[in-house]
Formats: C-alpha cells, sequence, structure tokens
C-alpha cells in the first residue's frame, strides 16, 4: 500500500501507473477535487483507493473503459453531486457517506456492502440485481420509496432506511430469507406488512412512524425476533406472542415509548418470558397486572415512567434479575417492594405522591442510586436517613428555609430542573451546572459537561467553571471576552487532568444589559464540543450552539486538515476524538482547541424555556420534539426527565443529560425584592449545599430545596457529618439560616437610595442593618475523592479571626470598595435613618454606593481599613487582586450593585493536588504586620504622619452627610474607634493599607 494521506496532491500521481506493487492508495486528506476514472485503467494494479476528505466535486466517467481491478472505493466526506460507477464493474465495497449526492449509479455484479447516507438520495439505480449485497445503508437520505431490486437481493442481511419519506414497506423484503436487520424508524410508515411465512428477522425499529397497529402473526412468524423498537407511534394494542399457551418468543428488547397503550396490554406480553429490558413508557396505563409482572423473571430493566400509575404491583419482586427500575412521572403514592431485590441498582421515583417508606431489613449491596426527588409530600426521619446512607447516588428535595421574599427576584423569573442518565454504561460521565441566583440574584448560570469516557474532567469542569466566570466578568463587560477567558482559565485549570482526557462543555449566561438602566434580559451562550442548547421562542426551536465535530462543522475539519492532523476513517481527530474544540486533550493541541463560541441572545417575552443536552440527546431527540415534549410538560425536572427516557427508548445506550429552564420574561420585568427582616441576627450562614451532599441526619432542613435541585447522598462520607462532595450536578439552591443574613435587593430599574454604612458583625443591630456580615461561599465544592479541597485534619478547627504561620500574627484584610462609613453601637430611630437618606441627595443627583471591608478583631482592637478611590484601590498591588479575585478558601464573592458584604477568608496551607494547586499564600513582605507589643509605637507613628483619631479617645461629633469627603482633595487619614460606644458617623479617607 502507498500513503499519501493529509497532503497537498491536487490529482492521483501519474508515477502509480508504474508502481506495479502497490494495490492500495490511500490519499485521503488532500485536494483532488476531481477524479477521471480513465486513468484508473491505466493503473491495473489498484484494488482499494482512498479519497475520503479531499473536497471532490464530480467523477468522471464519460466513455471510460471498464475499471475491472478497483474493488473498494472510498468517497466520503466530499462535496459531490452525483456519481455514476457503472463503469467499476467488480467494485465489492462503496462509502460515499455524507456528501450532497442526488443520484447514484451503481454496477451490481458483484456489489457487497453499499454505504450511502447522510446525502439526497431519490433513488439509487444498480444494475443488474446485486444478488452479493449483504449490507446496504441509506439512512438520512429523500427517499420516498425503496427500488424494486432491494427485495430480489438474495443474500441481504442489514438494511437501514431510517430518516427517509418512505410511507410503506414491499411485502417481499419483510418476507425475505435473508434479511436479519431492518431499521425503518423515522418515516412516514402506516402499516407494516403481514408476514407470510417464518422468517429470520431479528432486529426491527419502526420507531417515529404513524403506525395504529403491527400485524398480528408478527412474533409467532418471527421466532427470532430479539429486538423490537415501535415507539413514537399511535398503537393502541400489541400483537399476541403466540398462538397457544405456549409462547416460543425469544423476544428480549421491547421498547414501547410514546403510544396510546393502557392495562390491557400488560397481559399480551407476559408470553415473552425471555424479556429482559421493557420500555413502555409515556402510554395511558392506569396500572400494570400484578399476576403478569410476576412471569417476566428474566426482566432487568423495566421503563414504566410517565403513564398514570397509583402502584407498581408487588410482584416486581418476583423479577430477581431485575436491575433498574424507572417509574418517575406518574401518581404512586406507596413505595414499590423493590429493595429486597438482589441485583437493584438504580430507582427512579422521582415526580410521584410518595408519603413514606418501608425499609427492610437490609439494602442489597448492589443498589447505587435511588431518586425520590419531585415528592412533595415525601418527609424522611433521621433513621431512613441513615439507613439509606451507604448509598452511592440518593437524590432528595431540598426543603427551603428562607422566607418567601428570598426567591421572588430570580424564581419567578426563571426555573430549572435536569436530569441525568447513565444508561447501559458503568459511570456516569455528564455534569450538570445549575445557579438559579448566580452573583446579584437576578442573573443565573447553566451548563452541561460531557466526558464521553471520563468522568474527571466533567466534575472538575461543573466545581470550577461558575466560579471562574464570576471572577472573568468583574474584568470584562464584554461577552466574547469573558466567555473565551473564562473556557481558557478552566481549561488551563484542569492541570493534569486535562492532558489527555477532555470534555465538552456549553455554558449559558442570563443576563441583563448593564449599560442601560433599563434594559433587558440576554442569553450568552458559549460551547466547545458536542453540547446543544435550544431556545423556544414562540413554539420553535432556535439553536443557540454550534456543534464542533468534524462530521458537522466543514470549517473546523478544513482547520483541522491545515494543521496536517491525522483523521481517521471513523472521523476523529488522531483517532481519539470527533471534535475539533474541547477543554482538555492538551497532547492534540493545535488540532483540538479550548476556544468557544460564543453568542449573545436577547431576550423576550416570546421565550419560553432554554434546553440544554449532550450529544446523545439530541441524536435521538430532535429540536422539535424537544420543544413539543417540553411544551407538554409544566414542571422543568419532570421535562428534563422524560427528554432523557425518551432518548433512551430510541434506542440510547450512553450516558444522556439534559437541562430545562423555564423563562418567564417579560418585557417590563422588575427584579425588585421586599426587603427581609428579623428581630435578632441569626449569626454567620451554614456553608452552601452543593446539589451532590452527605447531609446530617439531625438537620432534616438541610436536605430538601424548591425549583428542582436534589440532594445526593455518598457513600464516600458518612451520614452523619455535612460533606462537601461533588456529585453530579452543582447548584446554587442551598438552605439559609434566615434571612436577615442577606441585605435587601434592587433592581437597575429601582436602586436603592439609602447610603449603605459598615456594621461590625455581632454588633447590635446587625439583624436589620443592610451591611450585615455575610460569608458568601463558592457555588461548588470539590470531589473529595478527585481533587483536594485545600484543608487537611488540622484545619478543621481554624483559628477564627487570624491566622499564622508559626512565626508571625498576619492579619489578612480584603477591601472591596472605596469611601465607607463606620458604624457602631445600637441601630438609629427611624427618624434619625430618615435625617440620613435625605442628606443623601449629592450636588450632582447621584448616590454614592459603598461597599464593605474587612474588619478583623485582634487583642480587643478593631482595625478598620478603607481605601482610596475605586480606580486606585485596582491599580494598587495589595489590593487589585481582590476585587473580583477567588480567595483563598476557595470562596468568590459575587459582585452585586450595592455589595454590602463583607468577607473574611482564612489562608488555607499551600498544598498541591493531582489538578490543581492550592494559591500560594501572600508574601510577608506585602503586609503591614503589627505585633501587639509595639502596637503603641506604631499608632504614634502614624499620628505624627497624618490626623489619627486616638483609639480611647470620645467619639467626635458626626460630619455632616452634605458635603461628602471622599469629593475632597485633602489627603486621607485613618479612621480607628477602638471602644464601642452609641451610634457613631465617621465621613473619613484612608489610605489603601492592609493590615
Amino acid at each position: 500500500s502507498l500513503g499519501l494521506s493529509f497532503n497537498d496532491f491536487c490529482r492521483v500521481p501519474a508515477v502509480l501507473e508504474r508502481l506495479s506493487a502497490v494495490d492500495r492508495l490511500a490519499m485521503a486528506g488532500n485536494r483532488v477535487d476531481s477524479l477521471e476514472l480513465s486513468t484508473l485503467v491505466r493503473m491495473s494494479h489498484l484494488k482499494n483507493i482512498d479519497l475520503r476528505l479531499n473536497g471532490l466535486r464530480w467523477v468522471k466517467s464519460e466513455n471510460s473503459e471498464p475499471v475491472s481491478q478497483v474493488t473498494q472505493l472510498d468517497l466520503r466526506d466530499n462535496c459531490l453531486g452525483t456519481l455514476d460507477l457503472s463503469s467499476i464493474c467488480n467494485l465489492e465495497t462503496l462509502h460515499c457517506q455524507r456528501n450532497q449526492l442526488g443520484t447514484l449509479t451503481l454496477s451490481g455484479f458483484s456489489l457487497r456492502l453499499l454505504q450511502a447516507s447522510s446525502n439526497r438520495l431519490a433513488t439509487v439505480n444498480v444494475y443488474p440485481v446485486p444478488h452479493q449485497l449483504t449490507h446496504m445503508d441509506l439512512s438520512q437520505n429523500l427517499l420516498e420509496y425503496l427500488p424494486d431490486w432491494v427485495c430480489d437481493c438474495r443474500k441481504i442481511e442489514l438494511l437501514d432506511v431510517t430518516h427517509n419519506l418512505l410511507s410503506e414497506l414491499p411485502s417481499r423484503l419483510l418476507n425475505s430469507l435473508s434479511l436479519r436487520k431492518l431499521l425503518a424508524g423515522n418515516n412516514c410508515l402506516q402499516k407494516v406488512p403481514d408476514l407470510l411465512d417464518h422468517v429470520p428477522l431479528e432486529v426491527l425499529d419502526l420507531q417515529h412512524n404513524k403506525l395504529v397497529e403491527l400485524p398480528e402473526c408478527l412474533f409467532y412468524k418471527a421466532l427470532n425476533l430479539k429486538y423490537l423498537n415501535v415507539s413514537a407511534n399511535a398503537l393502541e394494542s400489541v400483537p399476541l406472542s403466540s398462538q397457544s399457551e405456549e409462547s416460543l418468543s425469544t423476544l428480549q428488547e421491547l421498547y414501547l415509548t410514546g403510544n396510546n397503550l393502557n392495562e390491557n396490554c400488560g397481559a399480551l406480553l407476559v408470553g415473552h418470558q425471555n424479556l429482559r429490558i421493557l420500555h413502555i413508557a409515556y402510554n395511558q396505563l392506569l396500572s400494570f397486572p400484578a399476576s403478569k409482572l410476576s412471569k417476566l423473571e428474566q426482566l432487568e430493566e423495566l421503563n414504566l415512567s410517565g403513564n398514570k400509575l397509583k402502584t407498581i404491583p408487588s410482584t416486581v419482586s418476583s423479577c430477581k434479575r431485575l436491575h433498574t427500575l424507572i417509574a418517575h412521572s406518574n401518581h404512586i403514592n406507596v413505595f414499590p417492594d423493590i429493595l429486597n431485590l438482589p441485583e437493584i441498582k438504580l430507582v427512579d421515583l422521582s415526580c410521584n405522591e410518595l408519603t413514606e417508606i418501608q425499609l427492610p431489613e437490609s439494602l442489597p449491596a448492589t443498589l447505587q442510586e435511588l431518586d425520590l426527588t419531585g415528592n412533595s409530600s415525601l418527609t424522611l426521619e433521621n433513621k431512613t436517613l441513615n439507613f439509606f446512607s451507604n448509598i452511592t447516588t440518593l437524590k432528595l428535595d431540598q426543603k427551603s428555609t428562607a422566607a418567601s421574599g428570598d426567591s421572588l427576584s430570580s424564581s419567578t423569573l426563571w426555573r430549572h430542573g435536569y436530569s441525568e442518565m447513565r444508561g447501559q454504561r458503568n459511570k456516569l460521565c455528564v455534569s450538570v451546572l445549575a445557579v438559579d441566583r448566580f452573583r446579584d440574584g437576578v442573573e443565573a448560570c447553566y451548563g452541561i459537561f460531557d466526558g464521553d469516557r471520563n468522568e474527571e474532567v466533567p466534575r472538575l469542569l461543573q466545581c470550577t467553571m461558575g466560579d471562574v466566570l464570576c471572577e472573568d466578568l468583574q474584568h470584562s463587560s464584554v461577552d466574547t471576552v469573558y466567555m473565551c477567558n473564562t473556557f481558557l482559565t478552566s481549561h488551563r485549570k484542569l492541570g493534569m487532568a486535562g492532558q489527555k482526557l477532555g470534555a465538552s462543555a456549553l455554558l449559558c449566561y442570563i443576563h441583563r444589559e448593564t449599560s442601560d438602566p433599563a434594559a433587558h434580559f440576554s442569553l450568552t451562550v458559549a460551547d466547545v464540543g458536542t453540547c446543544q442548547a435550544v431556545l423556544c421562542r414562540d413554539g420553535r426551536p432556535v439553536q443557540l450552539s454550534k456543534v464542533y465535530s468534524l462530521e458537522n462543522c466543514n470549517e473546523e475539519m478544513e482547520r483541522v486538515k491545515l494543521s496536517k492532523a491525522i483523521i481517521t476513517e471513523d472521523n476523529k481527530v488522531s483517532g481519539v476524538t470527533c471534535c475539533s474544540r474541547l477543554l482538555g486533550c492538551s497532547y492534540l493541541s493545535p488540532w483540538v482547541l479550548p476556544e468557544p463560541w460564543v453568542h449573545t441572545e436577547p431576550l423576550c417575552s416570546q421565550d419560553e424555556f432554554l434546553i440544554l443536552g449532550n450529544r446523545a440527546l439530541f441524536e435521538r431527540v430532535t429540536y422539535r420534539e424537544a420543544v413539543y415534549t417540553v411544551q407538554t410538560v409544566r414542571d422543568p425536572r419532570a421535562a428534563a426527565k422524560k427528554l432523557c427516557s425518551l432518548a433512551q427508548s430510541y434506542g440510547c445506550k450512553d450516558n444522556i443529560g439534559a437541562v430545562v429552564v423555564s423563562l418567564d420574561i417579560l418585557e417590563d420585568s422588575c427584579t425588585c425584592e421586599p426587603p427581609v427582616s428579623i428581630a435578632e441576627p441569626r449569626g454567620t450562614p451554614p456553608p452552601l449545599v452543593p446539589v451532590s451532599v452527605t447531609p446530617c441526619p439531625s438537620d432534616p432542613a438541610n436536605l430538601s430545596s424548591s425549583s428542582g435541585v436534589v440532594t445526593e447522598f455518598s457513600s464516600e462520607t458518612s451520614a452523619s457529618e455535612m460533606g462537601s462532595e461533588v456529585g453530579s450536578t452543582a447548584s446554587d439552591e442551598h438552605p439559609s439560616s434566615g434571612p436577615a443574613s442577606r441585605p435587601e435587593r434592587r433592581c437597575s430599574l429601582h436602586p436603592v437610595t439609602a447610603v449603605c454604612g459598615i456594621m461590625v458583625p455581632g454588633s447590635a443591630g446587625a439583624g436589620t442593618h443592610p451591611g450585615v456580615f455575610l460569608r458568601q461561599p463558592s457555588c461548588a465544592a470539590f470531589s473529595s475523592n478527585q481533587s483536594d479541597n485545600g484543608l487537611d485534619s488540622d484545619d478543621e478547627a481554624p483559628l477564627e479571626g487570624v491566622i499564622s504561620n508559626g512565626s508571625k500574627l498576619e492579619v489578612e484584610v480584603d477591601i472591596h470598595c472605596c469611601a465607607f462609613q463606620l458604624r457602631s453601637g445600637p441601630p438609629e430611630s427611624p427618624k434619625e435613618l430618615n435625617v440620613e437618606n435625605q442628606g443623601s441627595d449629592y450636588r450632582n443627583g447621584k448616590v454614592c454606593r459603598q461597599n464593605s471591608v474587612v474588619v478583623s478583631a485582634t487583642n480587643g482592637c478593631l482595625l478598620a481599613v478603607c481605601g482610596r478611590e475605586i480606580g486606585d484601590l485596582k491599580k494598587s498591588p495589595s489590593t487589585s487582586s481582590l476585587f473580583g479575585k477567588k480567595l483563598s478558601n476557595g470562596s468568590v464573592v459575587a459582585p452585586e450593585d450595592s455589595h454590602n458584604l463583607i468577607e473574611v477568608a482564612l489562608e488555607a496551607p499551600k498544598k498541591k493536588s493531582g489538578y490543581f494547586t492550592a494559591p500560594a499564600q501572600q508574601d510577608p513582605e506585602d503586609q503591614l504586620i503589627v505585633p501587639p507589643s509595639l502596637e503603641q509605637e506604631v499608632r504614634e507613628q502614624l499620628k505624627g504622619q497624618s490626623t489619627v483619631v486616638p483609639g480611647l479617645s470620645a467619639p467626635p461629633t458626626p460630619t455632616s452627610l452634605k458635603d461628602p469627603v471622599w469629593d475632597h482633595p485633602q489627603p486621607p487619614a485613618l479612621v480607628s474607634n477602638l471602644v464601642p460606644g452609641p451610634a457613631t458617623i465617621l465621613q473619613q479617607e484612608v489610605y489603601d493599607t492592609a493590615l
């Protein structure tokens, strides 16, 4: 053989005429735009020719002599409009997929295999009848009928005509004595011809047609039938399995999802005693006959979702081999007797009406996942939670403990639900990021990550990408800039895991256009790989993403070819991935890049919902069907579940992930949030509970949520301790100790006008002051078995307020804004507050908003630190990194219009892991360290440099608000109030020094 692939040849080299020993020519990925068959006549020794990916536009065969020596020809992924190869009389194998063929003419003397999918063929001409033909793929064409010669093929075993326009199947075809596999889904078939005699048919796929009934003799005439898929039709019944009481059926997989079947069909299925997989979801079943289910002893997977079942028969315990039971979206109120099955692995009873669970004596060791989300009346006691603690993945609702006003701003605008299904794979390689309240709460962030065969990279992206986006948004408001930076930073942070492994990633960011105070919402989408996003606008699908696979993107194919990459016959870069852009897979650079496609779409009142899905979902479910499916289901979680169940029933065996975001964007949407106040402060809120946690059984308030988010229990952490282990989905929904821990939020149309001050945590009035202390953790946590959480056993009980490196005492201060007011003591009376608000109208008519600073307590002294103007702070080396930077403990403070937050971060020890490197500690030389013994001396030195308010002196008279100090050109001064006293307001400017 001679390999000349991926070079720059414009024609087949004439020197091959003299290379008589060469029988195989590989010229894929060159620039041959035309092929003259007459040149092949002179190369009588060539038998196998590969001309893939050449941009071929025509094959000239006029007046050509017969080409008798060529037996295999590969013309995939070219630009051919017509193809006449009748002169190649001994052709055995032809690959011509993914061209633009309208007509195809072949010689049938020796033809054995024909692959012509993804073209525009209305007919195929083959003469004479190819009696040697065994496999033929004509899927994704425009065939309205099958050619007559197809029925005369004596040896045909596999025929794929899916995604065509066929209205009928020839009777002779179905009664063929050689046909074993017939794929005719996604056509317009209204009837299946009767079988006249016993046929060897083993696989029959008729999904997505218009069938009302199946032939009555189907099962006892096709005794070898092992796989039947008739999902998405209009069937009202199924044929009998046998004419007598004894059935000879060998059927193993039966898919009946999306028909009009009722409970009577259960009695007709018992004859298939070899049945292993039964999908009968989304029909009209009110019940399932208990006596019939017990006879399906070989059953391994049962999907009854989307029916009207109130119970699952107790005879399901007779199915000893059952490992998967999916029965979500029913009306089941009694937990089925399935926890005694010895091989049970997955139980999905979400979106039902369960009220309690009857516990067995012990759980089977094989149980890996139990999904109980969407059962609003279900409350699990601590005993039950402890009992389920060894399950790898336990999904429960999180019951929100916040006040109703806490979720008015975003929950009325969008709600999300998601679903992930493992399929027939051993591990789940799809992860979801869902944050309904992103940054200031009137934004949202959703993402989906598909690692194909690895689970490490999707989970790492799920943990970090939201935080990275939050950080990059503080540095740029240009969509292409912050999205590209987010993807590139996330790609870099994958570290060693991203060298050999990669993942498709899609990120959606819902936000307001900040340039206009009355701006409406926009949706910014960025993606690499094959994950996709679809927006339903006025009932129609709008594609928002770009699929970066070599088969679907000609520009990327050309780029990869120009980079001299090797593209294998299955269109994979170096035989590894079909994607030209991924996060990770660094060793495939520059062929595989992390640069995303970025698109911003303005949202309007006609936008109903958003669908995110991975490749496996949209390979089986079209955009139109996905939109129609979600429209028929109100609950976003139930809609996502339905999408995944449909994809499985349509034949998908891979991991499936779907996110559905319900939108309620009005033209005059106002996201103002009513003020929430509580008499006394609750202290620091507990850490954020990600979607996958191991909650403490003694605190049931941490176990549920509203808006379609679930809690997963992990066996890697005991049930008696709160963990931060990540599961498959990160979410922003977490319990809170009280609504007083969050300041009032206002939309851009109705900004707050009160001047905000600073409250020292724990001081009087902290519960009602808008500047109350609040700690915001990261929106997701790392998995303990995947990466380092930055803490070890020595960090379980850290010192509060300060950290010590063993030799020096360091006080860490984060400055988030410039000028501020220092308040202490009890809150002012309403009359005094009113006077302050009246005094906030300045000369220019603008309101100066103030954010928070960090206040640390050391040796009984309060050191209040503030900076100069905001521009000077950003330039300062000691503080520029604090604007939007993810702090040393992994948390990110989301910027808001009025950012009244105080962030106190403890530096974690510098520690490296397999994927990330913990941030280095700040150089002590860059900090001003004041030992207690030298504190008084430092005060005297500072007193000599500038005017300082003595720490032990009486509080001075409050400065008037009419003339703010930060508008004056005077140099700044340091303010320090060391003794708590009555309400005091100090207007000062200080140096941007971190004490």
